[in-house]
């Protein structure tokens, strides 16, 4: 039986997915055909409508409801992350461009040694 259930689920899952890319192409071709008759301000708020809906068409797949699930995992995991203060985040800031300008002195020096170093061996001079 719960085959049968998950087939039917499934089945219906494809049909909602249909109906919300036919939304979605409504609203593109709408607003397209529509761009010389009507206001923008009407084209935009039936563009608006038609992706607000065929956003709920969407989500009541049974992938837009484990989209939701995970959205609220983050937004409660979000919630919880202990985020630095002002004086952290700019020290830090600080600090990675200070060893950012050290590496980068220290590459432009060997590049110039190496250079010089290829130069004696083939006679060239940079």
């Amino acid at each position: 039986m719960s085959a049968q259930t998950e087939t039917q689920t499934s089945s219906f899952d494809g049909i909602k997915w249909v109906v919300a890319i036919a939304l979605l192409a409504a609203a593109v071709v709408g607003n397209y055909y529509y761009g010389e008759q009507v206001s923008i301000l009407y084209r935009a708020i039936g563009v608006v409508i038609l992706v607000a809906v065929a956003g709920i068409v969407a989500g009541m797949t049974d992938k837009g409801r484990r989209f939701r699930a995970f959205a609220k995992e983050s937004r409660t995991e979000v919630r919880r992350v202990v985020w630095p203060t002002r004086q952290e985040t700019t020290q830090t800031t600080l600090i990675i461009l200070v060893a950012t300008a050290i590496v980068s002195l220290i590459l432009w020096g060997m590049d110039a040694i190496l250079v010089r170093v290829v130069g004696f061996f083939t006679g060239l001079e940079f």
